[in-house]
């Protein structure tokens, strides 16, 4: 029952605020930005996560470091007159640039990232012994928690298939990480590069002995996780090899075909809102592109047997609709080299017999 002096108030649900391994405030500049924006941005394991305010608790922008090719803290051309201290981010598909409000930030930051990145402190940093001893912290975090996550890089493919996916996509990456073709618990590595105009690809061996990953070469190395092992190939090569990321390519705007009542071609035409689209509200047809027209009745193709779908990888197609999305994706484009794939198995026997 309402008091007296009106209903009563029930207290807002307090928000958490995230869990940072460094934070501060910083400015940023991204390929698109005219100038540089403040932000309150926090390190969060491989994210950098950009806030309006140290108050806010969803940011509104995220930086992917799995992407990561160096940092450089040089200020950028005709910023003379710019007092400001400079850090420039390189990724695989963008720079960002940022102006830091002291020298200690911008090696923090610095020294972190890289901490992150290549899992060890970097030995090169002008700060004092306690933030040495910070980064150390956040390397020993770090490790715990990919020692228990999968890499983005690990793909459930065979040999031949991780070879088509590094050659079909070369831009998401040289280095995929797969199960192993002997049976046992291991995994492989599969890279590929090019040298003199000619792609080299090489398989590597994993052995799982205990909780310990150890790489077959010369002289074995014994790793703690999976992402340990990518990242004593990334490290090992000076970052020639780069951890295999397969892009998911999604549309962002919701269209529909519909039939023009003028002269009877179908265009394809997008709603000014979500949801349905009454007649009274429907916009007007857009034209931005012609469309080839597409016949008012198709002819109707023989009746066929429907065939029964192909394994992708060992799995039947029938199967995939109950799987995830990531999975239905990787299926899908292991589909496309389904018979690029077959025809060199078919070559590969030919030369055997």
């Amino acid at each position: 029952m309402a008091s007296a002096l009106g209903p009563s108030r029930v207290p807002k649900p307090k928000g958490v605020h995230p869990s940072h391994y460094y934070e501060s405030f910083l400015e940023k500049k991204g390929p698109c930005d005219q100038d540089y924006k403040k932000f309150w941005a926090g390190l969060q394991g491989l994210t950098i996560c950009f806030y309006n305010s140290n108050r806010d608790f969803q940011p509104l922008e995220k930086l992917d470091l799995r992407t990561f090719v160096k940092l450089t803290d040089e200020a950028p051309r005709g910023s003379s007159r710019d007092p400001g201290i400079h850090l420039n981010l390189v990724l695989r598909d963008q720079e960002i640039k940022f102006k830091l409000e002291s020298l200690e930030s911008r090696e923090m930051w610095k020294g972190l990232i890289l901490t992150v990145v290549e899992l060890r402190v970097p030995p090169n940093l002008t700060l004092l012994p306690g933030h040495l001893y910070m980064m150390a912290a956040v390397l020993a975090k770090e490790e715990a928690r990919r020692a228990l996550e999968v890499p983005s890089c690990f793909m459930k493919v065979s040999r031949l298939e991780a070879q088509l996916l590094l050659e079909r996509y070369s831009e998401c990456g040289n280095l995929l990480l797969r199960p192993s073709g002997d049976g046992t618990d291991g995994v492989s590595v599969t890279t590929r590069q090019i040298l003199n105009g000619a792609p080299v690809v090489r398989h590597y061996k994993v052995k799982h002995e205990g909780s310990k990953y150890v790489i077959d070469v010369e002289d074995p190395f014994s790793c703690a996780s999976l992402d340990a092992v990518v990242n004593y190939f990334v490290s090992h090569t000076k970052r020639a090899l780069v951890p295999f990321l397969l892009d998911e390519d999604y549309e962002k705007v919701l269209g529909y075909v519909e039939a023009d009542k003028e002269n009877g071609e179908n265009l394809w035409v997008a709603p000014s809102a979500p949801g349905p689209v009454s007649s009274s509200t429907r916009p007007a047809i857009l034209k931005p592109k012609k469309l080839a027209k597409l016949p008012a009745k198709p002819p109707k193709p023989p009746i066929v047997p429907k065939p029964e779908p192909k394994a992708i990888n060992g799995v039947p197609a029938r199967k995939l609709a109950g799987r995830s999305p990531q999975a239905v994706f990787l299926a899908t484009r292991l589909g496309d080299v389904t018979a690029e794939l077959e025809e060199k198995l078919q070559k590969r026997r030919a030369l055997e017999h």
